[in-house]
């Protein structure tokens, strides 16, 4: 699975304008938690859409960024947490081990 890192808050606007094109999906990732890491290897074995663009955030390095996130999408922060966006809104949320990329797929496929 190829992630697009997510480090800067301008990236937050590209992410938005893209997503009336194309469904853009974050992926709020914590180094130092095991649940998260059992997440992002639960999503790198799922097979990878390819009309979806999947960013990774590592939160212990751009935590700011996090919250620029939490703003932006009225979506309050978990850890690990996955975001789906579409038409410059989030339309679908989870976190920890209830995060799975045939939901994630579902959602994006959903109108």
């Amino acid at each position: 699975m190829s992630w697009i890192a997510l480090t800067s808050g301008a990236q937050l606007d590209e992410i938005v304008k893209k997503s009336a094109e194309k469904t853009q999906v974050i992926f709020k990732h914590s180094t130092r938690c095991s649940i998260s890491s059992v997440a992002q290897q639960r999503l790198q074995k799922g097979k990878l859409p390819e009309d979806i663009d999947f960013y990774y955030l590592d939160l212990l390095s751009y935590r700011g960024i996090s919250n620029q996130v939490e703003d932006t999408f009225k979506v309050h922060h978990e850890s690990p947490q996955v975001l789906v966006i579409k038409d410059g809104k989030c339309v679908y949320d989870e976190s920890h081990l209830a995060i799975s990329m045939d939901e994630i797929v579902d959602q994006a496929k959903a109108a």
